[in-house]
């Protein structure tokens, strides 16, 4: 017997996959990258703990998909931020039910636990992404953490998986959860801190602004997930890296909608994302700005390259003067 188990990452779908290799079920931890997760997510991270649970990993791409079904006209809406996770949830199961024939699985599994959040894991809202996933009748569906609270799904009733040995897990509290890691001896797994993007207030700021002043392509992600994010008077878009990694990232970007800035003195200088677009104006500010986050004295002129082309610039006196453009 196999299964697909769609995969966080986090500690949840680590302990769904194990309840399920526990009982010789073969598991494939499927990670649905639909551009949001953490930056922490990387491939070797997720392979590991992945492997702890007894699985192996894949990775599916649904970016362009995600933004072009989901992201911008979610049917049941959205929660406090920029996150449609009802649909969300649902456009990751039908992904997975694609994906059975593939991979020669026979169900799907799950770490969501019923309860764990009041808007989106209530009975009504796992009831609405049942059927976005089309498994009203098929009831591939399993939620081993939370099995016992839950009716019966065919993968139980047909024997596939025995659900004596699946948790009865209820509600916010993670207790559970912990201790049976403990009891596995796991240390290798996030805190709970860490989730989808999309409910992190600062980026959906981001986001929404991004939306407003251009289309928005997943070659644009990688930009609202690093730096500070300055809005300008004309509509350019300035980002400015917050440390040495975030530098590495922008300037490794190839985003046909940003130029690269950077001061052209030997000083310790963030790297810097500029609108392809800005107008002169936008330009000299965004200089401005970046000058401000260095050490430079505010009575100075200094030099910087936007792409081919050098302005001149001296920093504020001041970073609120700077921090009134930022979004």
């Amino acid at each position: 017997m196999k299964a697909l188990v769609l995969y966080s990452g986090g500690l949840d779908s680590m302990l769904a996959m194990k309840l399920l290799t526990n009982q010789g079920i073969e598991v494939i931890a499927l990670h649905i990258n639909i551009g949001f997760g953490v930056k922490e997510d990387h491939f070797e991270t997720l392979k590991r703990r992945a492997e702890i649970a007894g699985a192996t990993l894949e990775v599916i791409d649904v970016r362009d998909e995600y933004l072009q079904k989901v992201l911008f006209s979610p049917k049941y809406g959205y929660g406090k931020q920029f996150n449609p996770c009802i649909d969300c949830h649902g456009f990751m199961f039908s992904v997975a039910k694609s994906l059975l024939p593939r991979y020669g699985a026979s169900f799907i599994a799950t770490g969501e636990v019923v309860g764990q959040r009041p808007m989106s894991q209530n009975k009504d809202a796992l009831r609405l992404v049942k059927k976005i996933a089309d498994d009203i009748d098929e009831d591939l569906i399993l939620r081993p953490l939370c099995a016992l609270v839950m009716d019966e799904t065919k993968p139980e009733r047909e024997g596939w998986v025995d659900r004596s040995k699946l948790l009865g897990i209820n509600g916010r509290g993670r207790h559970a959860q912990l201790a049976l890691a403990k009891e596995l001896g796991w240390e290798d797994y996030p805190s709970p801190a860490g989730g989808c993007l999309l409910t992190d207030v600062q980026f959906s700021a981001r986001l929404r602004d991004f939306v407003a002043h251009d289309d928005f392509a997943k070659e644009d992600i990688e930009i609202l997930k690093n730096g500070r994010h300055f809005r300008l008077p004309d509509g350019a878009k300035l980002v400015i890296g917050r440390n040495e990694k975030e530098n590495e990232i922008l300037e490794a970007l190839k985003n046909p909608k940003f130029t690269l800035l950077h001061v052209n003195e030997a000083m310790s200088a963030p790297s810097s994302l500029l609108s392809h677009n800005a107008s002169s104006a936008d330009e000299a500010l965004a200089c401005r700005i970046v000058m401000t986050f260095t050490k430079a004295l505010p009575t100075q002129n200094y030099a910087l390259c936007i792409g081919e082309k050098i302005v001149q610039a001296t920093p504020f006196e001041s970073k609120d003067d700077a921090k009134k453009y930022l979004i």
